[in-house]
């Protein structure tokens, strides 16, 4: 397997740390509003990810922070007049309806920043200690202690610190200096060693992968926004605490723009996740994502969205009718395309070109579709429901009963014999079953 690692530029070859066991880490939301699109297209792509790991027998261990302390939340808290508490678990379990609404796997793991306060405030502490960080009001890290800094966002230190120059803080000693602990008693707060506050985003999550991995781990992922400055900020505190850059391999999923411009909750041009599912089903969704490399920008419209909402519904239709011939002809012998599973396979497994993996899915739909013979087609839609299934994408189909069996004969001699009354009201039936 291949995977281009932000972190070096190119594609490498893949190895876990650990035979046959993948450690993940993904960002994860800021719940203080519903997740948007935008949002859900690292869910869904990192959702493939793991299904495609478990599916080759790999043991995943996937983790998504939920950043459960911000200034936003603080603002929407005193907006709707509720504790932050009380909006950040409205939000996270919004957030859990809306993925599992997309038919993502829920991860392994999802720890809340305010729960780590403790791991944040030691792991703070030992960066001062190790002369990485200090203390001048609020705390600091010294970005010019690392060689390294700019790597993942390929940007120069020099470069970076004469545009830093323009929002200069007299507390830093450098002005890309990140703050690791604010100094605040607006909003929730914590006690600290460096008076009442809160962690600085960058710490949360480079410390939590500290306390739930404790080593270098497979690989973090997120949106191509959080390259810089959050990802390169979690590099240089764990070069610092760990001696190593956090994962051994970084994935970073491209933008979903709203008709060309950055979709965002300030600008108002967001779909959000729930909205959109109740005028499509999640799978024509995932269609549309997974039909773009993942690092390449997508420019969504309500067009282009219809478009995948037509290629959902022709795969759903092959399948279908698939099942219902196999179910009348009561095959049911499973067997699948190996040659096709291994097309696929060679797709995810060169930097999850699942563009190309869905290329077989379409060839296998035109078998369905034109193949007469049972055998060759009750494979085809086989192996088609198991590549389907790596992607998240599901159609539940119940076997016919006897009764329906009799009714699709009848529908069918119906038709034959022009009968197109009785025709339509057998159709009725079976359409209100779910058959046709």
């Amino acid at each position: 397997m291949k995977i281009y690692n932000s972190l070096t530029n190119k594609k490498e070859t893949f190895k876990t740390v650990n035979p046959k066991k993948l450690n993940m880490y993904v960002c994860g939301p800021t719940v203080y509003n519903y997740i948007h699109i935008g949002n859900a297209r690292p869910v869904v792509f990192f959702d493939v990810v793991k299904r495609y790991f478990l599916y080759k027998g790999y043991e995943v261990n996937y983790v998504v922070n939920i950043t459960d302390v911000d200034d936003k939340i603080i603002l929407e808290s005193e907006k709707l007049g509720i504790s932050e508490k009380e909006l950040t678990t409205i939000f996270t379990d919004a957030y859990i309806r809306d993925i599992t609404n997309l038919n993502a796997l829920l991860p392994n793991k999802m720890p809340r920043a305010t729960s780590y306060i403790t791991e944040m405030i030691f792991y703070i502490n030992k960066l001062i200690e190790k002369g990485y960080a200090y203390h001048n009001n609020d705390v600091y890290f010294r970005v010019s202690k690392i060689d390294e800094y700019g790597q993942l966002s390929n940007q120069v230190l020099e470069d970076l610190q004469v545009g830093a120059r323009i929002e200069e803080n007299s507390d830093k000693e450098n002005p890309l200096d990140f703050t690791l602990w604010k100094q605040t008693s607006v909003g929730i707060s914590f006690d600290s060693p460096w008076g009442k506050g809160r962690p600085g985003w960058h710490t949360e999550c480079a410390c939590m992968n500290k306390a739930i991995f404790d080593e270098v781990i497979d690989i973090h992922g997120g949106g191509s926004d959080l390259k810089f400055p959050h990802h390169e900020n979690e590099i240089a505190q764990s070069r610092a605490i760990s001696n190593h850059p956090l994962a051994n391999y970084w994935m970073h999923v491209g933008r979903l723009d709203m008709d060309n411009v950055k979709m965002s909750k300030s600008l108002g041009n967001i779909v959000l996740v729930k909205d959109l599912l109740k005028e499509y089903e999640y799978q024509a969704f995932r269609l549309l994502i997974l039909s773009h490399h993942y690092r390449q920008p997508i420019g969504y419209s309500k067009i282009l969205m219809d478009q995948f909402n037509n290629e959902w519904q022709r795969i759903k239709r092959a399948l279908k009718q698939a099942f219902v011939e196999m179910s009348v002809k009561y095959y049911e012998k499973v067997e699948y395309d190996l040659d096709q599973v291994s097309r696929f396979e060679k797709a995810l497994e060169d930097d999850f070109n699942i563009a190309n993996g869905l290329t077989v899915i379409y060839e296998l739909v035109k078998t369905m579709n034109r193949e007469e013979d049972v055998s060759l087609k009750a494979k085809a839609y086989y192996t088609a429901i198991l590549l389907l299934d790596i992607l998240g994408i599901n159609l539940e189909q119940k076997r016919l009963t006897d009764e329906q069996i009799k009714d699709y004969h009848a529908w069918v001699i119906a038709r034959n014999e022009k009968r197109y009354q009785d025709a339509d009201e057998i159709r009725l039936r079976l359409n209100e079953a779910g058959i046709l």
